[in-house]
């Protein structure tokens, strides 16, 4: 069955750090690209970062890029999004998947930036 189990998000002040993981199962992971996704209501989920089977090519959008750092673990089949200096608009539901998206979405883990 194929499965991505999003964790790690939570409620975080401006300018803290959270570092979300995805569990992976049911497909060959290491043989995919991997990203980070995000949304917020009312718009459609964007491509934050994502990370070749490798992890020698990774591409961050330009408006985290500085603070999210994304890495993978080809062992555990589980991609990591590590963000720093979290601003009040990172503020969404956060998902990851292939790049292009293959298999189903996740639940998503909820990123909240507020005082």
């Amino acid at each position: 069955q194929v499965q991505l189990v999003e964790s790690g998000g939570g409620l975080v002040q401006p300018g803290g750090s959270l570092r979300l993981s995805c569990a992976a199962s049911g497909f060959d992971f290491p043989r995919y690209r991997m990203g980070w996704y995000r949304q917020t209501p009312g718009n459609e989920r964007e491509l934050v970062a994502s990370i070749i089977r490798t992890g020698d090519q990774i591409d961050i959008a330009d408006s985290v890029k500085g603070r999210f750092t994304i890495s993978r673990d080809n062992v555990k089949n589980t991609v990591y999004l590590l963000m720093d200096n979290l601003k009040p608009e990172d503020t969404a539901l956060y998902y990851c998947n292939t790049v292009p998206v293959v298999p189903p979405w996740g639940q998503g883990t909820q990123v909240t930036v507020r005082s």
